[in-house]
């Protein structure tokens, strides 16, 4: 069975996201996107944007597959001196105000109908322990009750943080019980840490989708896939034993120095890697 190919909008993220790029998305062969929730780049909070967004997809094949969960609540990304959003922080007061947060995105999907959230648990600095464990699992609890109505599944991501290994996130997943909680493994993050092998067998009926990006294994760089150290070809294959496909997700630098005339050409050859 064929994967569905989704192209990330986080490859626009320093621009506002309108019609013309969704359709730029369509041209390279994606079937559907996943919208990067940044409110410089998608602006989930403005009406005026999501209903713009929402009427393109009515009119369009071009489908929304998932949504990235927001990072930050501002436009610059935390540059501001905005905290992040951290649904693991130690303070009470940070952890509700990260779920509101992604609360205040995840309603857009009344209007626009992804049926996939990608979380992340915390940030690269956080440490593994029962506390986390505890705060992951309000977390994750809280989100499942609040998107389930919406048609919508959470899915969490490997990161690079001691929380968000492999084993790690299926300890939290199975110590809870949350079977209706999936995972987004990033392969990037898998290659700098475990390895993608490893993930993808530690991970591997949980898996619904893939970011799919390269690097060097030493930084999260968001290359193309075949211009870092990836394995692509025992990527595809161990992916393809998998019961159920998962959906391929690329998730691009917005700082490749690609024109725009040649993206579409790179996206459908990314594409093809993981077919």
């Amino acid at each position: 069975m064929a994967k569905l190919r989704v192209l990330s909008t986080h490859l626009f993220m320093h621009q506002r996201l309108h019609p013309g790029l969704l359709e730029l998305a369509a041209q390279s062969g994606a079937q559907a996107v996943e919208l990067f929730a940044a409110r410089q780049h998608f602006d989930y909070t403005s009406r005026e944007q999501v209903a713009e967004l929402a009427a393109f997809f009515r009119s369009n094949p071009l489908t929304a597959w998932s949504m990235h969960a927001p990072l930050y609540p501002d436009r610059e990304m935390g540059r501001s001196g905005a905290p992040a959003v951290n649904l693991l922080h130690a303070e009470k007061s940070r952890r509700i105000e990260a779920m509101d947060e992604i609360k205040r995105a995840l309603e857009t999907a009344e209007q626009i109908p992804f049926r996939n959230l990608v979380v992340h648990l915390g940030e690269r600095n956080d440490e593994w322990s029962p506390r986390s464990v505890e705060n992951a699992l309000t977390a994750l609890e809280h989100l499942g009750a609040f998107a389930r109505p919406l048609g919508v599944r959470p899915l969490v991501e490997n990161l690079l943080s001691e929380p968000t290994t492999p084993e790690h996130l299926i300890e939290i997943l199975e110590t809870g019980h949350l079977d209706q909680i999936g995972v987004c493994l990033d392969l990037g993050h898998a290659h700098i840490t475990v390895g993608v092998a490893a993930a993808i067998a530690t991970l591997g009926p949980r898996i619904v989708q893939v970011h799919a990006h390269d690097n060097h294994g030493l930084k999260d760089e968001h290359l193309f896939p075949g211009d870092g150290t990836i394995d692509w070809p025992a990527t595809g294959v161990a992916l393809n034993a998998l019961a159920e496909p998962p959906a391929v997700v690329l998730e691009l630098s917005s700082k490749l120095p690609d024109e725009s005339a040649a993206l579409p050409g790179r996206i459908r050859k990314a594409f093809e890697l993981l077919d």
